[in-house]
């Protein structure tokens, strides 16, 4: 049976995205490969049994075009409220709270986060079948 163990995307500015990633979400750095047109950096944390990884494609200075076919990372977490609060307070860019619901059933309570690129991490409130 396969395992999923990382996701990547595409950041400008390595500083940048780890920093935003670290406070936003508790995520730290657990290993850093550099080659010479290219460095990838992985991050997880404690509770994730996950890494994201940042290539960060040396020389290049532009944003990447995130196009029509990402969607999004979703992580969960304890008190959806106090998160975007926490975020917004970071100055951290936290999208509106959503009660999501088919028909009267509350499916998730969340919001969507942006990190310094552009690309959308929904913050969901833990419970459910987010566990």
């Amino acid at each position: 049976m396969a395992k999923l163990v990382h996701t990547m995307i595409r950041v400008v500015d390595e500083a940048r995205s780890v920093g935003f990633y670290q406070k936003a979400f508790g995520l730290s750095v657990v290993d850093r490969l550099d080659f010479e047109t290219f460095t990838l950096v992985y991050l997880a944390g404690d509770e994730v049994g996950f890494e994201l990884e940042l290539t960060i494609n040396k020389g290049r200075a532009e944003p990447y075009e995130l196009g029509n076919g990402y969607g999004h990372l979703a992580v969960v977490v304890d008190d959806v409220d106090a998160e975007h609060a926490r975020l917004t307070a970071e100055g951290f860019t936290a999208g509106q709270l959503v009660d999501f619901r088919n028909g009267e059933v509350l499916v998730a309570r969340f919001f969507f986060a942006t990190d310094p690129d552009g690309y959308k991490i929904e913050v969901i409130q833990k419970g459910g079948r987010f566990r």
